[in-house]
């Protein structure tokens, strides 16, 4: 991996307010995980993300634990990203990664990039090796196609 941050795009032939209302939607991020590890929204989330919301969500990978997230940018039906971290006192210190997505008006469509960037994560030297990278954009990707099948479905 070169740099910190790990993106994928995808045409979805829907608008930006169906992907951004999705995305936005917290409570849908299991439905939409293309990684297989998100579990559930926790309880106290907002029924729509907005700039400083943050939301609890159980995880599991191997074994199971919990990230809580807080919303560091929104631009309706164009851009939102979370930074997630451990709860309590440990995610003082660990943590930190940030998914993003942007959503550009395009003919047929809407161009949705999600990007991985671990820029402000306590871990990113280690989440540079290996194929931590590689397998997360596999799972942005599937990520987009969920995206895609549930904003089309008719």
């Amino acid at each position: 991996m070169e740099g910190n941050v790990v993106s994928v795009e995808r045409c979805i032939p829907a608008g930006p307010a169906a992907i951004f209302a999705l995305v936005a939607d917290a409570a849908r991020h299991p439905e939409i995980d293309g990684s297989g590890t998100v579990r559930q929204v926790k309880a106290g989330a907002p029924e729509k993300l907005s700039l400083g919301a943050t939301f609890g969500m159980s995880m599991k990978l191997g074994i199971g634990y919990s990230m809580v997230s807080t919303v560091i940018e929104y631009e309706e039906d164009r851009r939102i990203a979370w930074q997630s971290r451990p709860p309590g006192f440990v995610g003082k210190f660990s943590g930190g990664r940030i998914w993003r997505y942007e959503l550009e008006p395009v003919e047929g469509g809407t161009l949705v990039r999600e990007s991985w960037d671990i820029s402000q994560d306590h871990q990113r030297a280690m989440l540079r090796l290996g194929p931590v990278s590689t397998h997360t954009a596999q799972s942005m990707t599937a990520t987009l196609e969920k995206i895609e099948g549930i904003v089309t479905a008719v």
